[in-house]
């Protein structure tokens, strides 16, 4: 059950080694990779030969201005084709997600906001039209009643039962004539 040590120096060795191999591992990695490097630029980009003649070169510069073009196309293609994927992979996200059915609901801000600001926010720059509320609102005069005003105005109580006390009061109050 007892671990063996090692000794430093035997530990010094081993370490020396381990980066010995290393090394050299990194250096023909980086020999085969400068050769990798030269084999393909001889491949895809012959060496230049400039013509000496203005029509030949023009001809190399149709030639490089259509390879530019291919090039083009191509990036364009596959970039077209990586958002889609990526655009897929949302909407399957999406779908797994609503078939979980652990839908979290996200946590919403209260913001205050004035009718036209709302307008503003939902119709863009087409909205223009300045919504004041209270502006709208009809302007509706209190009209009082007469029998209101009447009562209003009976001043001493006393006064006006005894008007009202025997027949007198009660036929002027049916005829609706003075006193």
């Amino acid at each position: 059950m007892s671990e063996k040590k090692m000794s430093s120096s035997r530990k010094y060795h081993l370490k020396s080694l381990m980066l010995s191999i290393a090394k050299g591992l990194l250096e023909t990695e980086i020999t085969d990779r400068e050769e990798e490097k030269s084999r393909y630029m001889s491949e895809n980009c012959p060496s230049l030969s400039l013509p000496s003649g203005s029509q030949a070169l023009m001809e190399l510069c149709r030639e490089i201005h259509h390879k530019i073009e291919r090039i083009d196309e191509e990036r364009y293609d596959l970039e077209v084709k990586s958002t889609k994927g990526a655009n897929e992979i949302d909407d399957l996200k999406i779908k797994v997600i609503d078939l979980k059915g652990k839908f979290k609901k996200p946590v919403l801000r209260k913001v205050r906001m004035s009718a036209d600001q709302m307008l503003q926010a939902l119709l863009g720059s087409k909205h223009k039209v300045n919504l004041d509320l209270r502006a709208n609102l009809k302007q509706v005069k209190k009209e009082v009643k007469e029998e209101e005003k009447e009562l209003r105005d009976v001043g001493d109580w006393r006064k006006n039962i005894e008007d009202k006390a025997g027949m007198d009061g009660r036929k002027k109050m049916f005829e609706g004539g003075e006193v």
